[in-house]
């Protein structure tokens, strides 16, 4: 498998980075990770727009051009060979003075890789709610950074249990996301979500489902709940743009409700990532 290493392709084995890296220190990198499909890029774009946004937070410089770095995805993809995969941009601040401070590290560094899509253990998931916390509030836990420790914890959890996905709450005990995805339930006709300002991750996925939802004519409201009241919806799926809307049969050992409203969503989202 070829990846890109600032600018030059290579074999994955031959990619080297430095152990100085503060991505790989600290953790102090960001990250995307996005669909392919038919050799295309789906929603570069906002991928983009998140990944700069994120980087402004962070004080981090990005010397390169949105233009440049989706040519070089978009090349990577085709020397891969891959129509079907997920694409990963993952950018660092490279190497700088010993300690925390990012003052003098003014190197940083990009890397993309694809890989294929993922199997996922079963169509439709099963939840299980981590003991693992989100501060409520937009903070550091609603960038998309390489620092993702207490979703490593709370998917080693839920992954013990034998569940598909983690469930987070925030720090008030509200629903907020599952490690790696969004989180939706559905009440009558209505999509309910948790708001950012539970402390979640706003998913790319997440965005394009309330498009569809009004282009359907599909009402989507915002929403803090406790998790019961999400479990005993009338259905509950996950957002993610590697695996798209997938459905959830249980949660907590919990059986959840099938919805026609989910699988009416996951054609008009599978129509448009297939466009």
């Amino acid at each position: 498998m070829q990846v890109c290493l600032n600018g030059l392709f290579m074999p994955a084995e031959d990619a080297k980075i430095s152990i100085f890296d503060r991505g790989f220190l600290y953790g102090d990198s960001l990250f995307e990770t996005m669909r392919v499909t038919h050799r295309r890029i789906f929603r570069w774009h906002s991928h983009w727009v998140r990944l700069t946004t994120s980087a402004s937070m962070l004080e981090m410089r990005i010397p390169w051009s949105e233009a440049d770095l989706l040519s070089k995805a978009e090349e990577l993809v085709l020397r891969n060979g891959l129509p079907e995969g997920v694409l990963r941009l993952t950018i660092s601040r490279g190497v700088g003075l010993r300690g925390y401070s990012p003052v003098g590290a003014d190197t940083p560094i990009y890397t993309l890789t694809l890989h294929p899509i993922p199997e996922g253990p079963a169509t439709k998931w099963k939840l299980m709610t981590a003991s693992q916390r989100i501060p409520s509030g937009i903070g550091l836990d609603s960038l998309k950074s390489g620092n993702k420790l207490r979703q490593v914890l709370a998917k080693g959890e839920a992954s013990r249990a034998g569940a598909d996905e983690a469930v987070l709450l925030d720090s008030s005990g509200s629903l907020a996301e599952g490690s790696a995805s969004n989180i939706f339930w559905i009440e009558s006709e209505t999509i309910l979500t948790p708001p950012e300002s539970t402390g979640l991750l706003p998913g790319i996925t997440r965005a394009v489902v309330g498009e569809l939802c009004c282009h359907l004519g599909i009402r989507l409201q915002e929403c803090l709940t406790p998790p019961q009241r999400a479990r005993e919806a009338s259905g509950v799926f996950c957002t993610l743009s590697t695996l798209g809307i997938v459905e959830v049969r249980a949660w907590d050992n919990q059986s959840c409700e099938l919805s026609p409203i989910t699988r009416r969503l996951q054609m008009a989202y599978s129509n448009l990532v297939h466009s």
